[in-house]
């Protein structure tokens, strides 16, 4: 048997649903650049610096980096901001009560690239619907007495 929010967690849902959304197209887009970062590194054996010996932005070899690296940059933003992505999910997923599986699915998101924009879009659409199904549900029953 499914568990159902509890009524007082609707509204929470609602702050929660938000931060999930937000921290989902983050990290997704974090994500995408880290797959392109990997390719021009890996592809090209070169990384972007921003003030070497160019001064401004520029693509080195790896071994010749004089100066900020981005693409270290990139990886930590995105290390930090799944964190993040991983908090709302669970935030989420806790409150809507679903089985732990549902959680693992959702923490996927931000590890296999585009599955983080599908997931946004589809667990947005059925926890808005969920919450505009109980809010009917609670007006019909006001409505009743």
């Amino acid at each position: 048997m499914a568990l159902e929010p509890r009524e007082r967690d609707l509204p929470r849902i609602r702050r929660a649903l938000t931060f999930y959304k937000v921290s989902s197209i983050i990290t997704g887009v974090l994500l995408l650049g880290l797959c392109a970062e990997m390719i021009i590194k890996y592809g090209f054996n070169v990384v972007l610096e921003v003030g070497g010996a160019s001064g401004g932005f520029g693509l080195v070899h790896e071994d010749a980096v004089t100066g900020f690296n981005l693409f270290t940059a990139l990886l930590v933003a995105h290390g930090w901001f799944y964190v993040v992505y991983l908090f709302a999910d669970f935030h989420l997923w806790s409150l809507m009560r679903w089985p732990f599986q549902r959680f693992l699915l959702i923490a996927l998101g931000g590890i296999i690239p585009l599955l983080s924009f599908f997931l946004e879009a589809r667990i947005g659409r059925e926890v808005s619907d969920y919450l505009a199904k109980r809010q009917a549900a609670s007006h019909t029953l006001e409505d009743s007495h």
